[in-house]
């Protein structure tokens, strides 16, 4: 991967989307679209984005019942994404069933423990341990069901990488250290970690 940034185009509108994205193109490695992009354009916005020929990762952290999940990936086989989350705490047969079901040019990741969530906040769900520890756990579960790679933030890049030399990371939620917008991650990073061997969107 010669760019590893993704360029999150978190906006409510196609049109706004399209024009920011043609603005950077010939600066980051591809672009992410999530759950709220998704759903408000569906495939026919993918595919829009999909005319400016850069990798699209789909972020919807598919998270259901493993035949759910499948059909789901299925479903979105036409739309030739590169990257495509799910979640971890989905269990293992269900990462399975999604790795299984996705198209062969998909990398599956699965996400650990959101970056907008601190140990605090694990705690009254009932996850005892660290958020460090629980991404360890959930990596190592990833791994086992054959997933390509992990969510995490850059606190945990390196610990990852040791258990998982091969392993496709991603980073979510970069920012400029001076970027002064609202902040929704707690665990997240200001630059790309050294030798991060996926993307990190921006």
């Amino acid at each position: 991967m010669s760019n590893p940034i993704y360029l999150a185009l978190d906006v409510p509108r196609l049109d706004s989307a399209l024009v920011l994205a043609q603005k950077v193109r010939s600066h980051i490695g591809g672009v992410k679209l999530g759950l709220e992009f998704f759903c408000a354009h569906g495939h026919h916005g993918v595919h829009e984005l999909s005319k400016l020929g850069l990798p699209i990762f789909l972020d919807l952290k598919l998270h259901d019942i493993p035949n759910t999940v499948a059909a789901a990936m299925q479903a979105i086989h036409v739309l030739q994404p590169a990257i495509v989350t799910i979640h971890a705490a989905g269990g293992r047969a269900m990462m399975e069933d999604a790795k299984a079901a996705a198209g062969e040019n998909t990398r599956v990741v699965a996400v650990t423990v959101l970056t907008s969530l601190d140990d605090a906040d694990l705690a009254r769900t009932g996850i005892g341990g660290s958020s460090h520890d629980q991404v360890l756990r959930l990596a190592g579960l990833a791994q086992e069901a054959g997933l390509d790679g992990i969510v995490c933030s850059g606190h945990e890049v390196g610990a990852v990488h040791k258990q998982w030399k091969n392993g496709y990371l991603v980073v979510p939620g970069l920012r400029p250290a001076a970027h002064g917008a609202t902040e929704d991650q707690k665990r997240r990073s200001r630059r790309v970690p050294h030798a991060m061997p996926g993307p990190a969107s921006w």
